[in-house]
């Protein structure tokens, strides 16, 4: 349902403002809205240890439960424990290729309800909305699904002859926008929607009490007023009890920040490279395409491109062996693709002739040149012919004749020729409505905020936001460093059971907060008298 003629007048303080419309967001929606998860009476965990804890409170929903207590001896592949925690009750034992029933029933209470808003630039789904139109596939093993819908189920009533575990990015960002039309959370969604402001409101003369100020501008379609015009944005205001954020890291596409970087040749996104394939200028008789980075991403690039036969050059700052490389965590059979992509990085690696005796340290103002020709690599059986990587190597510079200066560990530098560069390293969150872009934040508060290297401080059992200005602030998914959907819903249940708690102890009761159950009236009444005022907020998408 579309939010059409809501109005939210002046003094009235929402109970939750969710911002980013994604998986994380939807998923908290869905906790908060009432679908509240329990041991099923007839149901086991693999884990005696944890069914065991679970069974001393059957009465009790997750939400009440101690989830620290729960977390204790859990380990898994997020370094989150709720995360770790949820993930083994809905998907026990999935590690290890096994299909357990989880062992949670979830029961609507709707008398359990917390209202909330949320609101997203797009539509439900996030970023997925991004990537639809991709000729890849991404693996699914149900991990990528929400609480109440299995994927596989809503797959084949979408299509026959459905591969186990393959779907496409577009159909995936379908499944999120059915998700919220099948449980029936379109009325706490506002689309179209960019935040601009975040701030600490602190308590008024007349006993309103601290609170969180949201402000943003609302996209709006279709409406002609008097003089005929038709405005494009309109701007909002709103007063919260508690802000969630979970807007995503994929707003900003990283840069190298090294000469060159902005010549038309170069490009940070993947799609750029769909598009230059869809207009034909990549084939077999190209140049290379270098590839920057070791992530999905940037996996997805070379296998989009070794489709096509194109050569590929493949530079990336890890070893091949780093535990910390990507590839070297996902399990092989889920994600045969990638282990393809990880067998060509290993085995097809650039070998340098060594350099003459008496220039033993090459300056890099005098860097060797590499052809497709000249290229050197690791003898196999199995090898990819026009690929080739580059581990433990650094872009140092791009020059205007396409070339591009590779720079390895050990400082030997390499020129090779290119007909089209890919920068992704990853992506920045958009964080310009909070100051200083959420930098204090961050565990290091100097850095920008990224998923992996810098993501927002939070405390693990309710994902609080340790340096936000006051009491209420949360974050969860990719900005705390889960970038898997099977991991963010412990974000969500994390955060719902810490709002549960704190209504139960009396939270949203001060002077100036309207009841719950009068504020979802005034959202679905479509016939409130018209406010005026720089507080009144009008939300249509």
């Amino acid at each position: 349902m579309d939010l059409h003629d809501k109005e939210i007048v002046p003094g009235e303080i929402l109970p939750v403002v969710i911002i980013g419309n994604g998986p994380s967001g939807i998923c908290l929606s869905y906790l908060l809205s009432g679908y509240t998860p329990y041991l099923s009476p007839e149901a086991s965990h693999p884990n005696p240890l944890l069914h065991s804890k679970l069974g001393e409170h059957p009465h009790l929903s997750l939400l009440e439960q101690d989830l620290e207590y729960l977390c204790e001896g859990l380990e898994g592949r997020s370094s989150n424990p709720v995360a770790v925690l949820f993930d083994s009750l809905l998907l026990p034992d999935s590690d290890f290729g096994l299909e357990y029933t989880s062992p949670l029933e979830w029961r609507y209470e709707p008398e359990r309800a917390i209202p909330h808003l949320v609101l997203g630039k797009g539509q439900p789904g996030g970023a997925w909305h991004a990537m639809e139109g991709s000729m890849l596939t991404l693996s699914l093993a149900n991990w990528m699904e929400l609480p109440g819908l299995k994927l596989k189920d809503w797959m084949r009533d979408k299509r026959r002859n459905v591969r186990n575990d393959r779907a496409t990015p577009a159909e995936i960002a379908s499944y999120y926008q059915h998700y919220v039309s099948q449980m029936s959370l379109e009325q706490n969604f506002a689309c179209g929607t960019t935040v601009t402001s975040v701030t600490r409101q602190p308590g008024s003369q007349e006993g309103a009490p601290p609170c969180w100020r949201v402000t943003g501008l609302q996209h709006r379609e279709g409406e002609v007023l008097g003089d005929g015009s038709v405005p494009e944005e309109v701007p909002f205001s709103l007063l919260a009890h508690n802000v969630v954020l979970a807007t995503g890291t994929h707003d900003i596409p990283a840069r190298l920040g090294v000469e060159g970087e902005s010549l038309p040749f170069i490009s940070h996104s993947f799609w750029e490279l769909e598009a230059a394939i869809s207009r034909g200028e990549l084939d077999q008789s190209s140049d290379p395409v270098l590839v920057v980075g070791a992530g999905l991403t940037a996996a997805d690039a070379v296998l989009a491109a070794h489709h096509l036969n194109t050569p590929i050059y493949h530079a990336f700052r890890r070893s091949v062996t780093d535990p910390g490389l990507i590839f070297n965590q996902l399990p092989k059979l889920l994600y045969p693709e990638y282990h393809k992509i990880h067998q060509m990085m290993t085995q097809q690696q650039y070998q340098p002739s060594p350099p003459p005796q008496d220039h033993a340290q090459n300056p890099p103002s005098s860097p060797s040149s590499l052809t497709p020709s000249s290229s050197t690599t690791s003898s196999s059986p199995s090898s990819y012919p026009g690929y080739l990587s580059f581990p433990r190597h650094r872009v140092v510079a791009f020059r205007p004749d396409q070339k591009c200066v590779l720079e390895s560990d050990s400082g030997q530098q390499t020129v090779v020729q290119v007909s089209k560069v890919l920068v992704l390293i990853g992506a920045h969150p958009n964080l310009s409505f909070l100051d200083d872009n959420g930098r204090p934040l961050g565990l290091n508060p100097k850095e920008t905020i990224t998923c992996r290297r810098n993501p927002i401080e939070v405390d693990p059992f309710t994902n609080h936001v340790v340096a936000a200005d006051g009491p209420g602030m949360y974050a969860m998914g990719p900005l705390v460093g889960e970038n898997f959907v099977r991991f963010l819903k412990g974000g969500a249940l994390a955060i719902a059971s810490d709002l549960a708690k704190r209504q139960g102890e009396g939270w949203g009761k001060e002077e100036g907060a309207l009841p719950a159950d009068r504020l979802m009236d005034r959202w679905v009444d479509r016939h409130v008298t018209t406010q005026t005022g720089a507080e009144v907020c009008v939300l249509n998408s």
